[in-house]
């Protein structure tokens, strides 16, 4: 397969985690992958044995918070947060992959990214937050968007 076709295929994979997400605002996938090797991946939503949002109510809707902005007041994870997270509980070394993801990442997840090394971020919807794609850039992380074709 071509290089644009195995995009397709881990974005596609990464659309169909996000399909676990719990998070009532926005499902977001993400896969960490190496060698065409898929060694991680993760979703957006709650940390395990914590009470869902659907619940308790989303504590962002409920204050108001822009997307983009304050992410400390969300009981959520990122999908790329528990990508690393179970990369590092199973003892995969994601260092030199590629994240593929629903989204753009936020600045915190950028920071978990270049200090992870991750060299490449594939994503396909975009995100409010520039200073992330500041950093990855300025990391020399490879960012691109890749719009998966729903036909």
């Amino acid at each position: 397969m071509k290089r644009p076709e195995w995009d397709e295929y881990f974005m596609q994979i990464a659309q169909l985690v996000a399909t676990r997400s719990t998070c009532m605002r926005r499902q977001v996938g993400a896969v960490l992958v190496k060698e065409k090797n898929i060694l991680a991946t993760g979703y957006n939503g709650v940390p395990s044995g914590i009470t869902h949002c659907e619940v308790t109510g989303c504590l962002r809707e409920q204050m108001n918070v822009p997307s983009g902005e304050r992410h400390e007041l969300c009981r959520g994870l990122h999908a790329e947060q528990n990508g690393i997270i179970q990369a590092a509980r199973h003892g995969t070394n994601i260092s030199g992959s590629t994240l593929y993801c629903t989204d753009s990442p936020c600045i915190i997840c950028s920071k978990m990214l270049i200090n992870a090394g991750v060299v490449e971020v594939v994503f396909s919807r975009g995100y409010p937050d520039k200073l992330s794609l500041e950093m990855l850039a300025e990391a020399g992380i490879d960012v691109k968007q890749y719009i998966v074709d729903n036909k």
